[in-house]
């Protein structure tokens, strides 16, 4: 092949041709590859310009119209087709040449794979990407980890075709091995609870003040004018606003309510636990999708149960309510995903700048919010600062909000609304804040029946006692 390009990328799916058209758009001349013929020949098609962007089904074709060392994405979907492609590559392949997945796949399958190929002379990268089809064409929010030499080879590229903040791209070298994608991983565990957090508060405003759809779309709408700016309640405002093509309503109201997940969520939870770290807001996340799977026996229970009736709050001072319970809530979700990354990047060696990360999470990425700056500048100003609520810039941020989640939470159990993403996240905030708390008498249990030993408040040493 006479001309050579700078990048190529395997998976010409939705997301594999915008991110590899946006590469070209940037400056940099692409080629795709996929085994779908038709793929390869949409992108041709829509790439227009040959020198600039080509593709082809034959992977010795491909990775020979390369320049080395060569820089291969793949965009393919997580787990065994991630390895079957990494195979495929290597015949074709020189010491020196990076492959990057940007897809989710999950942290130790990361490890594994740079593992395998550092000892073949390959560098492997795992790269969240973050921002869905529109992101990889317009910008995404990139997250990537492995060898920091080799990411000099990408990060041209990378800080092109990134989403930028205030002219700053969207993308960093995080760390080694699997960093990139266990931010990536995190990220989507806060995006679970910042989700269920968006959709309880549709469920408060709808039932406990009768808003119509166009009072909804208004309010998200004003929301995101203000402090709670953000992709997430910018774009539950325009979807309260699409209408039903097949009925004459607002598609929202005919949009079935059982959820799905692609497990990154779960991750992030089991994670957590691994760790030691409370994440509730994200568990709690988790199990609400697992929870409205059950479609079928919530029907039947609702039948069973008598439900109280919901007595109606004053519009205005809802609306107020719920603003404030959204924005202390977000607050606690973002504190407990970056406590779990802070504690991850000791146990795993990532050395996370956690401001860094804060950074790139600022624009293109789907929990992109403008509480992110602020947390940008919390840890600038404490580099190893342990939890947000340690902040001096969110204490009166929080100590401001909790009342009115306090009244929201008890008026949601008086009427049966489930709010379980608010609930959870003013318990870890009394829990956290609190000096003391009943764990004494579990101590105590343990020791009783499986002289487990405790520790005493009053003296050093570890103690055991032969319960009465």
């Amino acid at each position: 092949m006479k001309n050579k390009y700078d990048f190529g990328l395997v998976g010409l799916g939705v997301m594999g041709r915008n991110f590899i058209l946006n590469v070209a758009d940037n400056g940099f001349t692409a080629f795709g590859n996929d085994i779908d013929s038709e793929k390869v020949n949409a992108l041709i098609s829509e790439g227009g310009d040959t020198d600039r962007i080509n593709a082809s089904t034959d992977i010795k074709t491909f990775t020979s119209a390369l320049y080395t060392p060569r820089k291969i994405m793949l965009l393919v979907p997580a787990g065994k087709v991630v390895d079957v492609v990494i195979e495929n590559l290597i015949p074709h392949l020189e010491e020196g040449d990076i492959i990057i997945d940007g897809g989710n796949s999950f942290y130790t399958d990361t490890d594994r794979r740079d593992t395998y190929l550092e000892k073949k002379g390959i560098n492997f990268f795992g790269a969240g990407v973050s921002g869905g089809a529109k992101g990889a064409r317009k910008g995404p929010s990139i997250m990537p980890g492995g060898n920091r030499e080799a990411y000099q080879h990408v990060k041209p590229i990378f800080e092109a075709v990134s989403a930028k903040y205030k002219g700053e791209p969207c993308v960093a070298y995080l760390g080694p091995k699997s960093a990139g994608n266990y931010v990536k991983m995190v990220h989507n565990g806060i995006e679970y609870g910042l989700m269920q957090l968006t959709s309880e508060i549709y469920d408060l405003l709808k039932k406990g003040g009768n808003f119509s759809n166009d009072e909804l779309h208004d309010t998200y709408a004003d929301w995101n004018n203000g402090r709670l700016e953000s992709f997430l309640v910018k774009i539950s405002s325009e979807i309260f606003n699409q209408e039903d093509d097949l009925t004459d309503g607002r598609l929202i109201d005919q949009i079935l309510d059982k959820a799905k997940q692609k497990g990154t969520g779960k991750w992030t939870s089991q994670n957590a636990m691994d760790l030691g770290i409370p994440v509730p807001s994200i568990d709690i996340a988790v199990s609400m999708r697992e929870i409205s799977a059950l479609k079928d026996e919530r029907i039947k229970a609702d039948a069973l149960y008598d439900r109280p009736k919901v007595a109606l709050m004053d519009k205005e001072k809802l609306e107020k309510l719920a603003e404030e319970g959204l924005f202390f809530s977000f607050i606690i979700t973002y504190a407990q995903g970056l406590h779990q990354l802070a504690d991850a990047s000791k146990e795993y060696g990532y050395e996370l700048d956690i401001t860094v990360v804060a950074k790139i999470w600022r624009a293109g990425c789907i929990i992109r919010a403008g509480l992110l700056a602020d947390i940008t500048k919390a840890f600038e100003a404490n580099k190893n600062l342990p939890n947000l609520l340690l902040s001096p810039t969110f204490v009166e941020k929080v100590q401001s909000t909790v009342a009115s989640v306090r009244e929201l939470v008890a008026y949601g159990a008086t009427n049966g609304i489930p709010l379980p993403g608010l609930s959870n996240s003013l318990t870890y905030f009394d829990a956290y804040t609190s000096s003391r708390l009943p764990l004494n008498v579990i101590q105590a249990q343990r020791d009783y029946f499986g002289s487990h030993t405790y520790a005493r408040s009053d003296r050093e040493g570890v103690f055991h006692t032969e319960w009465k």
